[in-house]
């Protein structure tokens, strides 16, 4: 009797281990331009998520430019960098995180027929090419950022040198406007919507692309140490593919005037001026994330060649797609 009742004990306790429920993966994902960048719309489209809540719960985290994100790795605070192809290379490469790995892509820059992100200069200055920067006080959202690298690759094309031949201060996005009408800067810095903005295109044109330094670009991409992979795997496919659901959702055309609801809700602008989102005129986003890890190369070899970064480091090394292909899978 005394032995049955100690089964019975050790059955409960085994019953309540297994039991247990485990406290969902906390997992922050890191962005700086709110709808560019989709961290802040995927919340909220979460309802369209089946493991949220169960096996992961993510947190959208705002930076003012990809590269504190590096720190925020280095020290455990970021969970998922959402890096530039600048900021990659500067990780592995400066910072020796070394199993740093390319999980999926964000979105491409410059791909033929969509937007690539612009350079501003007033209309009423005497710069009308180039070549006549030479001198001048240029505006980036931060150094080392991604449109910063490409900024300055456009201007190296024409013989223009990082602090030889210009100056560049550092300004938040939302201000690049006011910036140039306040003539702090001879040029600012335009990227998606913000690019768009009534005032920055009444004052001014945007004298080059990135697309002039850079080519087509791998812009951002998510970002995730392989120690972190390791132990939460199962919870990371989860993850993904339900990023990969909502983000399906966001760009099908009949979702359309939704999304601009939601992105209007989110940057509390009118939704007329945001008929751009997830269109030709946006960014190029893959429907399956999945990176273009050849562009990636040229880009991460460009940022080594301009001395951003010590040498010029193997991206396919650096990468592992077999997360995004397993979540993929799941939705076929």
């Amino acid at each position: 009797m005394h032995a049955l009742k100690a089964l019975f004990a050790m059955l409960a306790v085994a019953l309540g281990a297994s039991g247990a429920t485990a406290e969902p993966l906390l997992i922050r994902n890191s962005y700086v331009v709110p709808v560019s960048d989709s961290q802040p719309l995927l919340v909220e489209k979460k309802d369209l998520a089946r493991h949220w809540g169960k096996s992961y719960i993510m947190e959208a985290a705002r930076y003012q430019g990809t590269p504190p994100m590096i720190t925020a790795m280095a020290n455990g605070e970021l969970e998922i960098a959402n890096l530039a192809y600048s900021t990659l290379g500067i990780a592995i490469e400066n910072a020796g995180i070394s199993d740093l790995r390319v999980i999926c892509d964000e979105f491409r820059d410059g791909v033929p027929g969509y937007f690539s992100n612009q350079f501003f200069v007033r209309k009423d200055s005497d710069i009308k090419r180039i070549e006549d920067l030479k001198g001048k006080v240029l505006a980036t959202n931060a150094i080392g950022a991604g449109v910063d690298i490409a900024m300055k690759a456009g201007l190296k094309k024409h013989g223009l040198i990082d602090k030889r031949d210009f100056t560049v201060i550092e300004a938040p996005f939302p201000t690049m406007p006011a910036m140039l009408n306040d003539r702090k800067a001879d040029m600012v810095t335009a990227v998606m919507p913000f690019a768009l903005n009534p005032q920055l295109n009444e004052i001014g044109f945007a004298l080059y692309d990135q697309t002039e330094g850079m080519g087509p670009t791998q812009f951002l991409v998510w970002t995730v140490r392989q120690s972190f992979i390791d132990k939460h795997r199962a919870a990371l496919i989860d993850y993904l593919e339900d990023m990969l659901r909502i983000k399906r959702w966001y760009l099908d055309p009949k979702n359309h005037d939704e999304a601009v609801k939601i992105a209007s809700k989110l940057l509390k602008i009118p939704p007329e001026r945001l008929g751009w989102l997830y269109t030709k005129k946006d960014y190029y986003r893959d429907p399956s994330m999945l990176p273009d890890l050849a562009a990636l190369q040229r880009n991460v070899d460009t940022v080594a060649d301009m001395g951003f970064i010590k040498s010029r480091m193997d991206v396919k090394k650096h990468s592992d797609l077999s997360l995004i292909e397993e979540a993929a899978k799941r939705l076929q």
